[in-house]
């Protein structure tokens, strides 16, 4: 039960920042750098005070690469959710950093079996599905690029962090690197600055509960979940922000959304159990 409930407010989590930062762009409460500042410094803050409290040594955990994946994550994430829904980014993103991963994977001498190999199709084209514009239904491009972007830049980061000791301190470390970054992005577009009252609040529950938070919840589940589980309960994560963004901020859970939903999340589980099946043999 301790394990489930903690899974489950992590993957809320996780769904809660596609939510929070499409309440925040989509009325212009804010704009996307003064957003991802605001998220990076909230974030590092809350990490910082609960590393501070195991007394970690972050200088040891830290890695300028980890740093630079993230900022992009959190840079292109912001941006892109000024024209997506929260669904349709979630997703989005989900597809893009488990596709990445694979790719990684593939190029490092991995290889599918045929269920994978179809899985991966699926998860292909129903992005694609998506994606296309033939229907008024159709994301934003640009939106869905940033997106695909910032899905690509968490599959690097994730990959980079397979190998630390401490995840928690690692993770910490970066949101701390990652915040000059920002303040830079935000010195770049300063002449677009707009921060309301709620605005930053918004950010600052990104950052600080959404990310921070939701990173220490998933980091103790972890330990009681086998690989697969932990990469097949993600598969909620895009739901979670579609059903969420339709009763919070009243977005459209469209025809077009449930299908691609279908077919990204199917191929992706179909290739998570195929791959388990392998190891284990």
């Amino acid at each position: 039960m301790r394990i489930l409930l903690l899974t489950t407010l992590a993957m809320i989590a996780f769904a809660a920042n596609s939510v929070l930062t499409r309440a925040a762009l989509a009325p212009d409460l804010i704009d996307p750098a003064s957003f991802s500042s605001i998220r990076i410094a909230a974030g590092a803050l809350t990490l910082g005070a609960i590393a501070a409290v195991r007394g970690a040594q972050l200088r040891q955990a830290a890695n300028w690469r980890m740093a630079l994946a993230l900022f992009t994550y959190v840079a292109c994430f912001s941006f892109a959710y000024r024209w997506l829904d929260a669904g349709v980014g979630a997703l989005i993103l989900f597809g893009a950093v488990q596709i990445s991963m694979l790719a990684v994977g593939f190029i490092q001498g991995e290889r599918l079996s045929a269920p994978a190999w179809l899985g991966l199709l699926l998860a292909v084209g129903g992005l694609g599905y998506l994606l296309s514009p033939d229907s008024p239904q159709a994301p934003n491009l640009a939106g869905a690029g940033l997106m695909i972007i910032a899905g690509v830049a968490w599959g690097g980061y994730s990959l980079l962090g397979r190998g630390v000791a401490s995840p928690l301190n690692a993770t910490t470390a970066s949101f701390v690197l990652a915040l000059p970054a920002t303040i830079l992005l935000s010195t770049i577009f300063a002449d677009e600055a707009r921060a309301t009252l709620h605005g930053g609040l918004l950010a600052i529950a990104s950052g600080a509960l959404a990310s921070g938070c939701g990173y220490v919840v998933w980091y103790a589940a972890l330990p009681g979940l086998t690989a697969t589980q932990a990469a097949t309960v993600q598969l909620s994560a895009p739901v979670i922000a579609a059903y969420a963004g339709a009763a919070l901020i009243a977005e459209p859970i469209t025809a077009r959304l449930i299908l691609a939903s279908a077919l990204v999340l199917g191929g992706i589980a179909l290739i998570v159990t195929q791959r388990s099946r392998s190891r284990r043999a």
